[in-house]
């Protein structure tokens, strides 16, 4: 018999979850969902101002959030923002490793070392810094627990002129199928998402940097010619951390109006 009050988005009652990068964009509207399904939220950030301008607004969403100031590419800073969430609400249950930078902007014949190093130190290091701690915690726990990496369509097909985006994605993609056969004994589920063409600052920023013009942009990069949403690629965020998704582990999921594809 059918229960019509039964819910097919995944619920996260009492879940503790991280979301790095989560004062805006893909971390922001996550939070927001994870908040709707009955989670706790820690927002990382390296913006401070914009961080505890989140938190404040999952609050008022009559939610639980704290805010902790994180910069995931230092060790001592992730670890911190894993004590923080434990020491906060008792355990973690659920990461999302969100932070990254923009994109570089020039081939390699042209890499500027300076722009290597801070993107990879974010994009890819920070990822790894993330994960190292995550788990140790979930493993402590002995409760299992679901890590989310952003990678990008970036780590699947790469984009002209962004090569060191494209090496980090990739990588991020490698890291997660890793911690997914090194912790899944552990109950540990560890998945990517790879967004497309999401409507975020970040992309924005890019559509200036590189002068492109947006409805013909959005076509390039999606068959449903349109770029997506924030709230999409929450929607994918949220049910990878719930239960919903318990036999899905060492995946990568597009999110990308089908450019992959392509």
């Amino acid at each position: 018999m059918i229960d019509k009050n039964e819910r097919f988005v995944g619920r996260l009652d009492g879940s503790v979850c991280i979301v790095t990068g989560g004062a805006m964009g893909m971390g922001a509207a996550a939070s927001e969902m994870f908040i709707r399904a009955g989670g706790r939220v820690v927002i990382a950030d390296f913006n401070e101002e914009l961080g505890r301008k989140q938190v404040q607004h999952l609050i008022d969403m009559g939610g639980e959030a704290a805010f902790v100031k994180t910069d995931v590419s230092k060790a001592k800073d992730v670890a911190a923002m894993v004590q923080f969430a434990v020491d906060t609400y008792g355990e973690l249950n659920v990461a999302l490793n969100n932070a990254a930078r923009t994109p570089d902007d020039k081939p390699l014949a042209e890499m500027d070392e300076a722009v290597y190093d801070a993107l990879m130190s974010v994009d890819l290091k920070g990822v790894a810094l993330c994960l190292k701690y995550e788990l140790a915690q979930m493993v402590k726990q002995g409760k299992g627990g679901s890590i989310i990496n952003t990678s990008s369509v970036s780590g699947i097909r790469p984009q002209p002129g962004t090569p060191l985006y494209v090496a980090a994605k990739h990588g991020v993609i490698g890291l997660t199928k890793a911690a997914a056969v090194d912790y899944s004994h552990y109950g540990i589920r560890v998945n990517a998402v790879a967004p497309g063409a999401i409507d975020t600052p970040m992309l924005q920023g890019a559509i200036q940097q590189f002068g492109l013009e947006p409805i013909s942009y959005a076509k390039q990069l999606s068959m449903l010619g349109r770029f997506g949403t924030t709230e999409e690629v929450a929607k994918v965020h949220l049910w990878l951390a719930s239960e919903d998704s318990s036999f899905v582990t060492g995946a990568t999921i597009a999110v990308d109006g089908g450019y992959t594809a392509m």
